[in-house]
């Protein structure tokens, strides 16, 4: 039986370059786990194994592998920082106990480290944060700390403090020690010495270590009194204070370093070991009902308790389909059979594996606190529960957000269309946010994902992993339609041919609703006009039709439908005539209610040089984006906006035309709002033009 308390489940999150990956490394590299350092610039990182990772310096999935350090075992996910595969970050988040956010000494807190810290506070994911790069231009720790507190919200923890700055940058002072780690120029991170704090460091590093402890002690009422008394608590004390407070969020305990000169790493390490909590530690995961609502029980970690495991992660490789599944609690063993409670059917464990980037281990068994994975499951896909059949449970399910892009893609002959068909299916099980239809006017497969990029590696996944060759369409924006106004009506389905007739009458009112509460029902009918066993029938015929929009056929968002009085047959009624009526109730009332279009809205980031944000705030003007705020940073300029998603295509390459190469931005859905009227008008006359080409 192995000690959970020895445990530590971490993922590695922050922005897109800010040294995820290459820190990964080096963490492999000092638990043994590799013998040689890959580099990212190099594409010879060990947890990016994709061609098209590899190229572009990149993490596009997040990968898993396993290493020890000073008796603890480490399961670590690497995951990708670009806003488009942010889904990887999330769905990462929800299984793991800890993180550790790595920000750039240099571009301190950026675009998508603010999402990846709103994802990890939203699943209470304790972290500790990493300053890397302070070997870069412009680097500087203390402004990075500052934003931590000022964009994120957040209560760093100083545990050490750089040594020089820069090309200057040599090594640490961990504050609780009073000692300074200091590397030579090898490279190699195992070549350092600990020493005394550099006299011109002294002041800083007993008001740095002030600060730390009172904020410590806070934890501890006991070690809080002596404090006040003058009596500094010993060692093992304020680490005992400063994981209690890591665990319960209260603040976030913050080194530095740079990972690419291997100093500060191993510092970082012991910080996982010592302030991150054990499965056991963390809040257990609610179990909930097939409905989604929650039980009351919870899945406590604990090895001898039912089976509850959750899928995160689908991979499909030479070997088959890979499950990465979180153990909550209980054990899984090779040969045996377990439940997954959202298809209601038992598969049999085959093989089970640890991880190590894209090569593995076997395994004949694993437990509560384990992440594995499972080879050659049928059935199940991302956020499914595994347990066991004689206790079946369900946990907390994740919820994935829907695609803001499509394009059309095509196979470019007959024998290519099957091998199509098969590669989307195993790429829509590996990615949830990644979405495929066929269009039934044109007969074309839509693919749908949440940015240019993301949908871009796919197609280059298609075509290269796959071997699948395909012509691709133009981007297509998902827009949606709503309503303006309340409108009032009736609706009666008569028919009569031979045998028995059919028949529904319904008077219903139709009005907006709030922003985000998709279509919502209500019956008010009494005295049974319209008998009860019917009303589901007539809240199932407008839900399948707000699929379809009036206007341009897009789906329809934040309306409700109030059923207030109708009449019924005796005999013809049944709920399908009931269900017929509502169907036509909508197409008939919906023009009536001042239907609109509605577009997707973009939260944009541009990262530009100080000489050309006036460049940059114009072309965003042209491109109907509302400007929220910029702020100076040290190396430029942080312009941020609201844009419409139409008006963003091919906008990497305009921003490094504007800005010599320099300019960077990131972006991600942010709401619906209206279309502006001319711009409705082309959309609805090309929906139009396509129906009448079909």
């Amino acid at each position: 039986m192995t000690d959970l308390t020895s445990y530590r489940n971490i993922g590695i999150f922050a922005h897109v370059d800010a040294g995820k990956t290459t820190t990964t490394e080096r963490i492999l590299k000092l638990t043994g786990k590799i013998h040689k350092i890959g580099e990212v610039h190099d594409g010879a990182a060990t947890t990016d194994f994709m061609d098209q990772e590899q190229e572009r310096g990149i993490t596009i999935q997040s990968a898993a592998t396993t290493c020890f350090w000073n008796d603890h075992r480490l399961n670590i996910i690497d995951t990708p920082g670009h806003v488009d595969f942010t889904i990887e970050v999330y769905r990462s988040l929800k299984v793991l106990d800890g993180g550790v956010g790595v920000f750039c000494g240099s571009g301190g807190v950026e675009p998508q480290s603010e999402t990846n810290w709103r994802y990890a506070n939203d699943s209470g994911v304790s972290r500790i944060i990493f300053v890397n790069k302070l070997d870069r231009m412009g680097a500087d720790f203390y402004r990075v700390v500052k934003q931590v507190e000022d964009v994120l919200g957040a209560n760093p923890l100083v545990m050490t403090l750089p040594i020089g700055i820069e090309d200057d940058f040599s090594g640490v002072v961990d504050l609780l020690t009073r000692k300074a780690w200091i590397w030579d120029d090898s490279g190699d991170p195992t070549k350092y010495e600990i020493t005394d704090v550099p006299d011109d460091m002294k002041d800083k590093v007993e008001e740095y270590r002030e600060k730390l402890i009172e904020t410590a002690v806070e934890q501890d009422d006991e070690a809080m009194e002596k404090y006040l008394e003058g009596e500094e608590p010993d060692l093992d004390t304020i680490k005992r204070c400063i994981r209690k407070g890591t665990i319960d969020l209260v603040f976030f305990p913050t080194f530095c370093g740079s990972a690419f000169k291997n100093k500060g790493v191993q510092n970082v390490l012991n910080a996982v070991v010592d302030y991150l909590p054990n499965p056991v530690e963390v809040k257990p995961q609610p179990e909930v009902d097939l409905e989604g609502n929650e039980t009351g029980e919870f899945a406590i970690v604990d090895p001898e308790k039912p089976l509850r495991a959750l899928a995160f992660k689908i991979m499909d490789d030479r070997y088959g389909a890979l499950t990465f599944t979180r153990i909550y609690t209980g054990k899984l063993e090779k040969g045996t059979n377990i439940l997954n409670t959202f298809t209601g059917k038992t598969e049999r464990i085959g093989r089970i594996v640890e991880m190590h980037a894209d090569s593995r281990e076997e395994r004949d068994s694993a437990q509560a606190g384990d992440i594995v994975a499972i080879v050659g499951m049928k059935n199940v896909q991302t956020g499914h529960t595994l347990c066991d059949p004689k206790h079946p449970a369900t946990l907390e399910p994740m919820v994935f957000p829907d695609p803001v892009i499509s394009i059309a893609v095509s196979p470019k002959d007959k024998a290519a269309s099957e091998k199509m068909g098969i590669a989307l299916s195993k790429m829509v099980q590996e990615d949830p946010s990644f979405h495929v239809e066929t269009d039934e006017e044109s007969g074309e497969t839509i693919i749908k994902g949440m940015g240019e990029l993301h949908l871009d590696i796919k197609v280059d996944i298609l075509k290269r992993t796959h071997s699948v060759d395909v012509e691709v369409g133009k981007p297509q924006v998902a827009y949606r339609e709503t309503i303006t106004q309340g409108v009032d009506d009736s609706y009666t389905h008569k028919k009569q041919t031979g045998g028995s007739g059919q028949f529904a009458k319904i008077d219903y009112r139709i009005e907006p609703a709030e922003v985000g509460s998709g279509f919502t029902f209500e019956s008010k009918v009494t005295g049974g006009n319209v008998p009860r066993e019917y009303w589901p029938a007539v809240e199932k015929g407008f839900k399948t039709s707000i699929e379809k929009g009036v206007l341009a056929g897009y789906p329809c968002l934040d309306f409700k439908v109030t059923l207030e009085d109708g009449a019924f047959h005796a005999v013809d009624s049944s709920a399908v005539a009931f269900e017929i009526a509502s169907k036509a109730a909508y197409r008939q009332s919906m023009p009536k209610a001042g239907p609109q279009l509605l577009e997707p809205i973009m939260k944009v980031d541009v990262f530009t040089p100080e000489d050309h944000v006036g460049d940059v705030i114009g072309d965003l003007n042209r491109r109907r984006g509302m400007i929220q705020g910029q702020e100076a940073g040290h190396t430029g300029v942080r312009v941020k906006a609201d844009a419409p998603l139409s008006e963003m295509f091919g906008y990497i390459g305009d921003l490094r035309t504007m800005t010599s190469g320099r300019g960077q931005f990131s972006m991600e859905f942010s709401h619906y709002a209206p279309c502006p009227n001319n711009v409705a008008e082309v959309i609805i006359a090309q929906a139009a033009e396509l129906k009448k080409a079909s």
